[in-house]
């Protein structure tokens, strides 16, 4: 029997989805939750100052761009990292 089929069976191994489960990931996912909490809570309206020109928005426009740009820098580092 291969390690394989012994994850996957009822007598005391795990399934797939909770091996896919762990602290990190959840972690992770509980910290999305609240970001994407905090962001649609804060709908005022705010001016914002990138340089020269100035925006006035809607306030969970500007930290989901935010969180989204900081998204994708992790992204990119963490992948530059694996090569």
């Amino acid at each position: 029997m291969s390690p394989k089929d012994t994850l996957r069976t009822s007598g005391g191994g795990r399934s797939g989805f909770t091996a896919s489960l762990t602290p990190g990931r959840v972690g992770m996912a509980l910290l999305a939750a609240v970001t994407l909490i905090f962001i649609f809570e804060n709908t005022g309206d705010v001016k914002i100052r990138i340089l020269i020109p100035e925006v006035t928005m809607p306030l969970y426009l500007a930290l989901l761009a935010t969180a989204i740009l900081g998204a994708a820098c992790g992204f990119y580092v963490a992948a530059r990292r694996r090569k």
